[in-house]
């Protein structure tokens, strides 16, 4: 699929809404991926109005993949979105180089519209590393990136002196603002307004649209992608009033989703709602009895259970 023209000072309208960090369903041992489940949770999505799925993510356990995991999975849910008519974003970071590139290659040549890009974790470049590690994976491919910028995953936040040098490339066209500073949502989107903003915390969803997102990279629509949907149709055709009052319907779920590390709560959830196994593989544990319970009533006050 062609990426869309649009014109140069502005974001791609691609990345516009929202785009499901999906989880990846496993088996009750959890040594295979259930594609059975997989393709209920993505026709799900495409039920409640999503613009895509972000797969392979970290909601998707991607550390946890082999690599030949992460190829089917990757191409199963390309030809799951193309069926519903969703964009498919492959999650191609990895904290070296040579490999994310080697991802890179990988989500092309398997048919993905687009890759999140996870800063390098672990290593801790500095602001040139981390501008030469983006340089290379989008020189490899002419697959459209989105910046994944999670400081508390990877102990290196991009600063926006960075992204702006990073937005001089084509094929970087979007950020996953997940720095959880309005400061930094506010200052990237200023800074670069080709590149469309994504809030990267389902809490910060509206907070950040009104500094100039345009969309978000969701945990919640696993559980309610339809309400998400709402809340982002809202923000974007100027009903701001709207957007709040649904924005305080989710706070307490979305809040919920994060009482342990993601995606601990948001399989429990989903397994709860009877859609997923809720099997992690280690070193993700199940939710404790206590997530357990307040997630239980949180989706029953929504009357979800």
């Amino acid at each position: 699929m062609p990426t869309h023209t649009h014109s140069v000072g502005s974001p791609n309208p691609r990345f516009r809404g929202v785009f499901t960090a999906i989880i990846t369903p496993f088996t009750k041992d959890a040594s295979a991926i259930d594609y059975t489940r997989l393709a209920q949770q993505i026709a799900e999505q495409a039920k409640g109005g999503v613009r895509g799925i972000v797969v392979c993510g970290t909601t998707g356990e991607s550390p946890t993949l082999t690599e030949a995991e992460y190829e089917k999975l990757v191409g199963e849910t390309v030809s799951l979105c193309r069926k519903h008519g969703l964009t498919c974003i492959a999650g191609t970071g990895s904290n070296s180089t040579a490999h994310a590139v080697h991802l890179q290659k990988v989500a092309k040549r398997l048919g993905a519209d687009g890759a999140l890009s996870v800063n390098p974790y672990y290593n801790k470049p500095t602001q040139e590393g981390l501008y030469r590690h983006f340089m290379a994976v989008a020189e490899a491919t002419d697959l459209p990136i989105i910046l994944y910028n999670i400081p508390g995953r990877t102990g290196v936040a991009l600063q926006t002196e960075t992204v702006v040098r990073l937005a001089e490339h084509p094929n970087i066209q979007a950020v996953k603002e997940a720095t959880g500073s309005l400061d930094s949502c506010s200052d990237i989107a200023m800074h670069c307004p080709r590149l469309a903003m994504l809030s990267g915390d389902d809490p910060l969803t509206l907070p950040m649209a009104s500094v100039g997102a345009v969309g978000v990279v969701s945990v919640l629509s696993n559980v309610v992608p339809a309400r998400v949907t709402a809340l982002c149709d809202a923000f974007l055709s100027d009903r701001w009033s709207d957007a709040l009052t649904i924005h305080r319907q989710l706070a307490a779920l979305g809040k919920a989703l994060f009482l342990e590390t993601n995606p601990i709560p948001v399989k429990a959830a989903m397994h709860l709602l009877g859609r997923d196994s809720g099997v992690l593989r280690l070193p993700m544990t199940a939710a404790s009895e206590k997530t357990t319970e307040r997630l239980k009533q949180v989706l029953t006050s929504h009357e979800l259970l």
